[in-house]
């Protein structure tokens, strides 16, 4: 999470932070922000699982998501898509390369 925020709040975005997914659905409810990079492995409430939530709710659902995710195995990003997020970036992921990406979805 550290080096997230390192990369992001370096690069001039703004992060809001949640450690569980409940947390999370709080915060995307009450701050709307206009990206989630969203981690697989939350406890509480997993990060597939909040993604439904968050893509089940008609004034959310089109805030895109990121999966970023040190589950890389065959069938995970498959699996994230499915839960709703709109893209999947495993970890170890190259900071030049994330940032494109989230610049490509806050276009």
């Amino acid at each position: 999470m550290q080096i997230l925020r390192d990369l992001l709040t370096n690069a001039g975005y703004e992060m809001i932070e949640a450690e569980n997914g409940e947390k999370a659905l709080e915060a995307v409810a009450k701050r709307r922000p206009d990206l989630i990079l969203m981690d697989i492995q939350l406890p509480i409430m997993d990060g597939y699982e909040a993604t439904r939530h968050i893509k089940a709710d008609p004034a959310l659902r089109s805030i895109p998501i990121i999966a970023v995710t040190s589950y890389a195995l065959s069938g995970d990003e498959e699996k994230a898509r499915e839960a709703g997020c709109d893209d999947f970036v495993p970890k170890p992921y190259s900071p030049r390369q994330l940032l494109a990406k989230i610049r490509e979805y806050l276009a």
